[in-house]
């Protein structure tokens, strides 16, 4: 059974180059534009990661990273954040809100595909 993965990104481009790298490796994926849109997905897609953005509107990436931990049947999936943001101050905002690793954009699909599977259970 393949894994299932949200993909929380207000970038339409940036959505579609996740979802064809991530389906390509054999994953189901589910879309997002920002943390609320993402909020109201986790549970029609039971993902096994989560992949989001920093920087969106409507609720940021850290508001929606913290939202997920609040969830007792979601609190232990992985959080990946993908983002322009390199900053270390960010890094360890979004790691104590709960992130369980960190990506730069522009990312190398095959590095993506290799850190969903480290993280996937």
């Amino acid at each position: 059974m393949s894994k299932r993965i949200l993909a929380v990104d207000d970038s339409r481009t940036m959505r579609e180059m996740l979802r064809h790298s991530l389906t390509s490796a054999g994953f189901e994926v589910t879309l997002a534009e920002d943390g609320a849109d993402g909020l109201e997905k986790l549970h029609e897609c039971d993902p096994d990661v989560v992949i989001t953005d920093i920087n969106m509107p409507v609720m940021d990436g850290f508001e929606f990273i913290e939202n997920v931990r609040e969830l007792p049947e979601l609190n232990r999936v992985p959080i990946l954040v993908l983002s322009t943001e390199s900053h270390p101050e960010k890094k360890r905002r979004a790691q104590q809100a709960g992130a369980t690793g960190w990506i730069v954009k522009p990312f190398d699909p095959e590095k993506l595909v290799a850190a969903v599977n480290r993280v996937a259970s």
